[in-house]
């Protein structure tokens, strides 16, 4: 799984990275609140560890900012300040976890185990778009009642997609999500994309599935 810290202390960072790598996770870092907004629009993580106190943008305005572009994405915002106040002003900007500095590095493996538990089980079952039906526990898809088969990669391309309805998914987040490595070219999303039309909008005359040109696809059922 993959992980996001934002952090502009190098000594922290370089702990924490080495850390998550230790219990197998990938972990990418940005050191300013602008470079960490790009990972963050741009690639799909299990959770994203955010520090309040950050060049550029705070913790704070990207957590917000990704909450109103509808990446729900678990958020943990780490910082030095600690009261009352300040915590209620973190969990209020949409983050689902703070944790005060200092703090122990098992906890934040802790919850940040916990983050992605909770997601698991929040995560809808069926996912909807028009008379477009999937049923991720189960890997059946259908339209107007007619089931879809799909490959492994299509599947996981449309549960992308649905997740995010409404909202363009940039080629980057998509081979970031279908592939460990990044060196895959886009056009095999531009192959994988033709396929998926073929088998979800051939014969229907509302399409679902839409390109948005320079930016990316989007499955939208307005």
């Amino acid at each position: 799984m993959r992980i996001l810290i934002v952090e502009d202390d190098v000594t922290i960072a370089s702990y924490l990275k080495k850390g998550l790598e230790e219990e197998s996770f990938s972990v990418d870092v940005a050191y300013d609140g602008v470079d960490g907004l790009t990972f963050v629009r741009e690639k799909n993580y299990a959770v994203m560890v955010i520090d309040w106190m950050l060049p550029k943008l705070s913790g704070i305005d990207i957590c917000t900012i990704a909450r109103k572009n509808g990446i729900n994405t678990p958020i943990m915002i780490l910082s030095a300040k600690s009261n009352i106040q300040d915590r209620v002003e973190g969990l209020d900007c949409g983050a689902d976890d703070y944790l005060p500095k200092p703090f122990s590095f098992d906890e934040l493996v802790a919850r940040i185990r916990a983050l992605i538990r909770r997601q698991k089980l929040q995560k809808d079952t069926i996912l909807k778009a028009g008379n477009l039906i999937f049923n991720v526990s189960k890997r059946k898809v259908s339209r107007d009642d007619k089931e879809i088969e799909l490959t492994i990669k299509e599947y996981e391309l449309l549960e992308i997609l649905m997740i995010n309805k409404g909202h363009v998914v940039s080629v980057k987040k998509i081979i970031s999500s279908l592939w460990s490595e990044e060196s895959v070219s886009s056009n095999i999303i531009t192959v994988l994309i033709h396929h998926l039309r073929n088998k979800i909008d051939d014969f229907h005359a509302r399409k679902l599935i839409k390109t948005v040109r320079k930016l990316g696809y989007k499955i939208d059922d307005i």
